[in-house]
């Protein structure tokens, strides 16, 4: 159970409580008079004292129960914390503790959603989300943190100790939010973090906050971002980058890490995925930041232990020359890293020399790559991808996994499964955020399964 709610029924039942003293007072009163007085006759005092008792207490009755209604601790719609409850106790925390943290965690796109899909759906995407930043938070550890809606599709959550502590789950919640859906509904979220170093009122910290969000909002909706493209090149050419690991498991043992990039600014702030992606390709960097993530993944990270490394590679990298080269030198010169380098290849457009792409392919994995085809299910490049490419594994898209509970999506997932297996291909679902949706993975015998519900993220710097 939630904080929330946990307050909010400790306040019903105080309320609850003092509307019975009353009640209570009165029965003791008229047993003591009684007691006390002739049971056989009763003076008109007795009355009189009764009379006045029952009236007080019905008064004062109606008095808390009046009262009552003017409290509300949470909100109707996303069942946390209501703005004024949130407040007022955010209020007191602050005061108690020396040092204190608030995220700011936001919707973007609520109206658009209430103008498309109606104000019912927009409520539903409003509770799916804040029971996700729940669940997800208290996976991570963290429990009996104030969670409350300040207003429209704005959450914010407090927690006792300064922002470096919470820095990298907030990292990591945004990342995994970057692609949050509500059934076919998409979600555009943001946030912004802050401690009591910068002010210990309230109302200062939580004006900073929607200052710093709509700073981060305007930087990655700029039409001509020359700005954001110097940060980016800058990260690059200084490689201020941040590696975000993940689990993967086969069975209960995890056997591969998917890797996660983000890059970071001169503040040490991490830059949007979708922000720096944009810019790399207007840029023609990709080539250069896939590179320059192969290399750190092969010489810092996969001497460390003997499991899969699987990271993202841009398929125009892939198929580029200089990529291809510096490839085949670091299979070739380490050949520890063999049959535990994965590459997951995504595209929207086909590429139409499909026989130079086999090939390319066909080359890498004879040096010891892995090749998985991402987002079966979705784009209708990846079913062509798989019916022409020779490739080690596939990866559904996550829409299957978050309905895999709804027996028509099961059964499809079923059928991509053994389309996988009658062609030797290993099969990947990911997002598998609870024990049902595992076990029902587990089930159909997909290979490797990933999810905040096997493992959490691990965010890690490069020096």
């Amino acid at each position: 159970m939630l904080l929330p709610q946990k307050k909010e029924r400790e306040y019903r039942f105080k309320l609850a409580l003092r509307m019975g003293l009353p009640i209570f007072a009165l029965i003791i009163a008229l047993i003591s008079h009684t007691l006390i007085s002739s049971y056989e006759s009763l003076d008109l005092s007795f009355y009189i004292e009764s009379i006045l008792l029952l009236t007080v207490s019905i008064y004062f009755l109606f008095y808390l129960i009046y009262r009552g209604f003017d409290v509300k601790i949470t909100d109707t719609i996303t069942q946390t914390f209501s703005r004024e409850y949130l407040y007022e106790y955010l209020t007191k925390q602050i005061q108690k503790e020396k040092e204190y943290t608030l995220i700011l965690i936001s919707v973007n796109n609520i109206e658009d959603i209430n103008s498309l899909y109606g104000m019912k759906n927009g409520d539903k995407v409003l509770l799916k989300f804040s029971q996700w930043v729940s669940t997800y938070l208290i996976d991570q550890g963290i429990e009996h943190f104030p969670l409350g809606r300040v207003k429209s599709g704005d959450l914010i959550v407090g927690f006792v100790g300064d922002k470096k502590r919470y820095r990298t789950i907030f990292d990591m919640l945004c990342l995994k939010l970057s692609d949050f859906k509500v059934k076919d509904i998409e979600v555009e979220v943001s946030g912004a973090l802050i401690d009591t170093s910068f002010s210990s009122n309230l109302e200062f910290l939580i004006d900073k906050l929607f200052e710093l969000q709509e700073k981060n909002s305007n930087t990655e909706s700029e039409i001509n971002p020359s700005e954001l493209e110097h940060t980016v090149i800058e990260a690059i050419r200084e490689k201020k980058f941040s590696l975000v690991f993940q689990d993967v498991f086969e069975g209960q043992e995890s056997i591969m890490k998917e890797c996660f990039v983000k890059l970071r600014d001169p503040n040490g702030e991490l830059i949007h995925q979708k922000s720096y992606l944009k810019v790399l390709n207007k840029l023609g960097l990709m080539l250069d930041f896939d590179l320059m993530i192969l290399e750190e993944i092969v010489f810092e990270h996969m001497k460390r232990d003997k499991q899969i490394y699987a990271l993202q590679i841009s398929p125009k990298s892939l198929r580029n020359k200089h990529f291809y080269k510096r490839a085949e030198e670091l299979l070739l010169q380490n050949k520890e890293i063999q049959k535990r380098l994965m590459f997951v290849l995504s595209e929207t457009e086909y590429f139409s020399h499909i026989d130079k792409y086999k090939n390319i392919l066909n080359s890498l994995r004879a040096l010891g790559a892995l090749i998985t085809i991402d987002r079966l299910g979705a784009i209708q490049t990846s079913f062509l991808y798989l019916r022409e490419l020779d490739i080690d594994c596939v990866r559904f898209d996550p829409f299957y996994t978050k309905e895999i509970q709804n027996e028509k999506y099961r059964t499809i997932l079923e059928g991509f499964n053994t389309i996988a297996h009658k062609n030797s291909i290993k099969s990947w679902v990911k997002i598998v955020e609870n024990k049902k949706e595992y076990e029902l993975a587990s089930n159909l015998g997909i290979d490797y399964i990933q999810g905040n519900y096997l493992a959490s993220l691990e965010l890690k710097d490069n020096e």
